[in-house]
């Protein structure tokens, strides 16, 4: 699988696609791959960065890039990181540790969300990169100040904080799927589903080698241990994150915060109020409320509202390395990607992932060569042109 990896066979992310439905069960593969009830935002994410073109510089001879840069502090080998992407042992056994290992050696960093499948201190100490816990408070309160001061113990790097789940959005393929049932303890309600999970034996067979169904190994419950996959719907509901809990969190953490979850300028500007040193604009994938603005077209707005007084992030329909570019371009400092690398991940575990970041970084590479400009911190707007019909620019 390797091999194959790398071969010419396996070029931008959209191959890693291709070969990650190929070999997960088709529940796996929409919660990974769908959006939230139209898909009308999961769609806008992507045709944003397809609306804006280039500018580039003719004659211009670009012998090396510089594609490094800072993020709270820590230098990333390329304007990319690694965003939190739940459920991932499913995808694949080694799941968030896989893709936190994958992440070290790229030279980038890690976000571990609390919907994972592994320790958060086997998944530290998979990176020797920058490793960042996001935060939901599922559990209540009890079980969030546990998991930050075991953050806190084992080294993680800051804390994202992500805003926009006060529920879980409608995402219409998993119930057509049956995601709820496969999830849940009823042998009997699996029926329906399993001839799925036959048809994919060697995703079947790892999964049970693998113990089956994992628990929720970052989110204790006093008195009760890891919650249950089954129950994330029902405990996001329960445990909406407002500005006012950023306080009490703010005391406990005594680290960088990033808030995630972000698309108007006021809302940038309340997380700089709230001591946030950076924010992520972020639809959360288009998996949350849809027909919001895809994140391209409102970074321009939040990068305004911010005014340099601290980093701005941004996730949501990146699958190539020009796509990062052109978030740099109106004022990103760097990206989150979350399904690019995770359909290497479940294509292949830590080498899909190795693959994914490479793909990117390559594209970023060549990109800048193309444009005529030799850093990543040289970009600028003079570099893109963006459609007229684009508000609050």
């Amino acid at each position: 699988m390797s091999r194959a990896l790398n071969s010419s066979q396996v070029v931008n992310i959209e191959d890693l696609r291709r070969i990650a439905q190929a070999r997960i069960p088709k529940a796996v593969f929409d919660y990974l791959d769908g959006g939230a009830e139209a898909e009308l935002t999961l769609a806008e994410n992507c045709k944003a960065f397809r609306e804006v073109t280039f500018r580039p510089r003719g004659a211009v001879a670009v012998h090396e890039c510089n594609l490094k840069t800072k993020i709270l502090g820590y230098e990333i080998s390329f304007p990319a990181m690694l965003a939190p992407v739940g459920y991932s042992r499913l995808m694949h056994p080694e799941g968030e540790v896989a893709a936190a290992r994958a992440a070290g050696e790229a030279g980038t960093g890690y976000i571990l969300s609390s919907i994972s499948g592994h320790r958060m201190e086997d998944v530290r100490a998979a990176s020797r990169g920058p490793v960042f816990y996001q935060l939901y408070l599922m559990g209540g309160r009890a079980a969030a100040e546990a998991a930050l001061e075991r953050a806190r113990t084992a080294g993680f790097s800051g804390l994202v904080i992500t805003v926009d789940t006060p529920v879980a959005g409608l995402r219409e393929r998993d119930p057509r799927n049956g995601m709820k049932q496969l999830l849940g303890s009823s042998p009997f309600a699996k029926i329906p589903y399993l001839p799925d999970f036959f048809a994919h034996p060697g995703w079947l067979i790892s999964f049970l080698l693998d113990g089956g169904m994992p628990k929720l190994e970052n989110i204790v419950i006093p008195g009760q241990g890891p919650m249950k996959l089954v129950d994330v719907a029902a405990a996001l509901a329960e445990s909406t994150v407002t500005w006012e809990d950023l306080g009490w969190i703010r005391e406990l953490w005594k680290g960088p915060i990033i808030v995630k979850g972000l698309l108007t300028g006021d809302d940038a500007r309340r997380s700089i109020d709230e001591g946030a040193a950076a924010v992520v604009v972020s639809n959360h994938g288009g998996r949350q409320l849809d027909s919001v603005s895809p994140t391209l077209r409102a970074l321009p707005e939040v990068v305004a509202a911010v005014n340099g007084q601290i980093e701005v992030l941004m996730d949501g329909g990146v699958r190539r390395g020009s796509d990062i570019v052109k978030a740099l371009c109106l004022g990103a400092h760097a990206v989150l990607i979350g399904r690019a690398y995770a359909y290497g991940l479940a294509a292949a575990g830590h080498a899909g992932t190795a693959r994914a970041l490479d793909i990117l970084r390559s594209d970023v590479d060549r990109t800048l060569r193309l444009l005529g400009c030799a850093s990543v911190l040289e970009l600028s707007r003079s570099y893109v042109d963006v459609p007229a019909t684009w508000a609050r620019m």
